[in-house]
């Protein structure tokens, strides 16, 4: 070896050691960040319902740190030999090939167990890269046809696939079909590292071989795939032999897998470690989003459903009190236990003492809404008392305007009380925060989407529908 190239292997090698440096750290964080996710999923039983498969990938998805594990899978047609590529690198016939049309019925896997060896290759080079990944284990991955079953199914499997392994070998016969080219954009989009794998080489001309590659490489993929993300093989190819007889016959020689073998080798190398980081990441972002957004909805129809029992309690604890002094205190004492119990939804450890606080705040943003509130129910509450004063005096005439008047009271109350629920929902979403606009910007956004009016009518139908249930009547409101 020449000094020159000497000093270039060595500043090859800094590089290298440089990036696996930087692998390192990558694939350390992203352990770090399952392990917190998993720790952390601040999910009730309830909310787990459903999740329990995605929650399992996750810890698979640890494992698979922890065991420093690589997943290659392939992908390709029916007939284009992907069992057969997977097999050559490997050097044994573990996954089974055969000249039945879809063989690969389902997913199936092994391990590649690296040695100088089932290279094939005593280069230098190829020694080092062998010997860089020795301590990683590398499962091989075979998927049935993409073609072998409907396109729905088709896209679901290779898409539940593809963001779980690390990289996507994608085999290919000869030029490529159109059935080929949207299951290789469909896998493009998961974002995957992918090597292109035109099999079968040893069934054409030089000539056309050539061309053919040339028209994949320049033509079909030339927006999906660059020329160092094509590789040709010959997984098993057929080599003619002359027998005594003069009689040719065809039989399996040995496979020209060496450039693929090297080209993952040289992946797995550079940027082994980043790739599972970043793939365990992206696989757990997308589930993580799930979990996160089951958590949001269970939690926003918990929410909603104790917002509205309360609305109807204190509409109703409203329009039965008859003594004016108490109506804003029995609503003041329901609206703090609301918002304790909201807490507890959204998983905020919260006090009375807080409770409180925060209602006053509330009451104290939504400003000349809640004073005009606070007007007409001490006006309401004076008017229903009198009503009730005067119903001996006159005969029962005073029933009806006096239980008119109380679910007017206890329905504008209820929306006076719907409204505090949805500001301290969005607090309590925030993290017990109301974010960087402030408590007001938030109380005015609420109230400017609340329909009042719906809220009303509907809060005094059903407060209608209770007092009837206890016993009293109106002919009319």
């Amino acid at each position: 070896m020449t000094q020159w190239q000497w000093q270039e292997e060595d500043w090859e090698n800094t590089i290298l050691d440089f990036a696996n440096l930087q692998g390192e750290i990558n694939y350390k964080q992203a352990q770090e960040s399952l392990q917190n996710l998993l720790l952390n999923l601040d999910l009730k039983e309830e909310e787990k319902q459903g999740l329990e498969k995605d929650i399992a990938h996750l810890t698979q998805m640890l494992q698979k740190l922890e065991d420093s594990i690589i997943q290659i899978a392939a992908f390709g047609m029916v007939g284009r030999g992907k069992s057969s590529v997977l097999n050559a690198l490997i050097g044994q016939e573990i996954f089974v090939t055969g000249p039945l049309h879809g063989v690969t019925r389902e997913t199936d896997q092994t391990n590649w167990h690296l040695s100088r060896e089932n290279i094939g290759d005593t280069e230098q080079k190829v020694q080092r890269l062998v010997k860089a990944v020795e301590n990683v284990q590398i499962q091989l991955i075979d998927t049935p046809g993409i073609d072998e079953i409907d396109g729905e199914t088709r896209e679901k499997l290779a898409h539940q696939i593809a963001t779980q392994v690390d990289l996507i070998l994608f085999v290919i016969a000869g030029d490529i079909t159109r059935v080929e080219y949207q299951a290789l954009c469909q896998l493009r989009e998961v974002g995957k590292p992918m090597l292109l794998v035109f099999n079968k080489i040893d069934q054409y001309p030089d000539v056309d071989r050539q061309e053919i590659y040339s028209t994949i490489r320049d033509v079909r993929v030339r927006e999906l795939l660059s020329a160092d993300e094509i590789v040709m093989v010959a997984a098993s190819p057929l080599v003619a032999m002359k027998l005594k007889d003069n009689k040719i016959i065809r039989q399996r020689g040995k496979p020209q897998i060496q450039d693929l073998q090297l080209k993952i080798l040289e992946i797995l190398h550079q940027e082994g470690k980043s790739l599972v980081a970043l793939n365990t990441m992206l696989f757990t972002g997308e589930i993580n989003e799930k979990l996160v957004q089951q958590k949001i909805t269970w939690r926003e129809k918990e929410a909603e459903k104790i917002i509205q029992e309360t609305v109807m309690t204190k509409a109703t604890a409203i329009a039965l009190n008859p003594v004016t002094a108490l109506d804003l205190f029995t609503g003041a004492i329901i609206d703090v236990a609301m918002i304790l119990t909201l807490s507890h939804v959204y998983g905020i450890s919260m006090t009375q003492q807080s409770a409180v606080k925060l209602l006053q705040k509330i009451a104290f943003s939504l400003g000349g809404i809640t004073a005009s509130d606070i007007i007409v129910t001490f006006g309401l509450s004076s008017l229903k008392g009198l009503l009730g004063l005067a119903t001996p005096v006159t005969g029962g005439l005073s029933v009806a305007p006096y239980i008119s008047v109380a679910i007017t009271q206890g329905a504008l109350a209820g929306v006076s009380t719907y409204a505090i629920g949805q500001v301290t929902k969005v607090y309590l979403i925030n993290g017990a925060s109301w974010g960087e606009k402030g408590p007001l910007a938030v109380v005015e956004n609420i109230i400017n989407s609340l329909d009042e009016t719906s809220i009303l009518n509907r809060i005094k139908g059903e407060l209608k529908a209770k007092l009837k249930n206890r016993g009293v009547r109106s002919s009319n409101e």
